[in-house]
């Protein structure tokens, strides 16, 4: 099949429940912007069913996102799945999007390599390569085991140049090596949770505004 690269620059979207949004997210999303020349969106999730539920409600949360993406326009927000209700399955979101932007816009879906060794165990995971790329955000020196069926995928969609994402809207799997931060929410709320200052983990305008951050303090999870 031959394929003509899209004039329509490609949006990624980066899923999380941003609980609190820390240095982590926005690095690697930054960095996924700045090698794929792509639009990226921030995508918290209302309800994600592979993992515990948000501590912070679902305005503390855009509310740090807000505070956090404030002074640049490389990356943005999308808050279509804390607008929804049930469970925020990436493949709903991904059939919005597309039926949103149209057929021939490149759509890239960002997971970490962790995520992605689970995506078997998505519903309808198969149908996500119908409807965006997948680029996986890997750490050197991190080797994550993944099923026969995801090695299979990984073989049949490979991609080795970014310039593949262009070619055609959705389908195919490519590598993104990202900075190695080591920062997990879990460990920011802790250190909150003990009255500590997670400076140089979560962004100086999230530090500089208390409000922001009571919903973790008054936590002792």
């Amino acid at each position: 099949m031959v394929t003509v690269a899209s004039s329509l620059r490609p949006l990624a979207l980066l899923g999380g429940t941003f609980d609190p949004v820390h240095l982590g997210h926005l690095r690697v999303a930054w960095e996924a912007a700045e090698a794929l020349d792509v639009e990226v969106r921030l995508l918290p999730a209302r309800a994600p069913p592979h993992r515990p539920q948000p501590i912070a409600s679902a305005e503390a949360r855009v509310a740090l996102l807000r505070a956090a993406l404030a002074g640049q326009d490389r990356l943005g927000l999308d808050l279509r799945e804390l607008a929804r209700p049930g469970p925020s399955y990436s493949v709903d979101t991904l059939t919005e999007l597309r039926a949103e932007q149209g057929t021939q816009r490149p759509l890239l879906l960002l997971l970490g390599q962790d995520a992605f060794a689970g995506l078997p165990t998505w519903r309808r995971w198969m149908q996500l390569f119908q409807l965006a790329h997948i680029v996986v955000l890997t750490r050197p020196a991190s080797l994550p085991i993944w099923p026969d069926s995801l090695q299979q995928q990984w073989r049949k969609r490979a991609v080795t140049e970014p310039a593949a994402l262009r070619a055609t809207p959705a389908g195919a799997v490519f590598n993104l090596r990202v900075s190695a931060l080591e920062i997990s929410a879990s460990q920011v709320r802790a250190l909150l949770a003990a009255g500590r200052e997670p400076r140089y983990l979560l962004p100086d305008a999230l530090l500089a505004d208390a409000a922001l951050l009571a919903p973790y303090r008054a936590s002792a999870r």
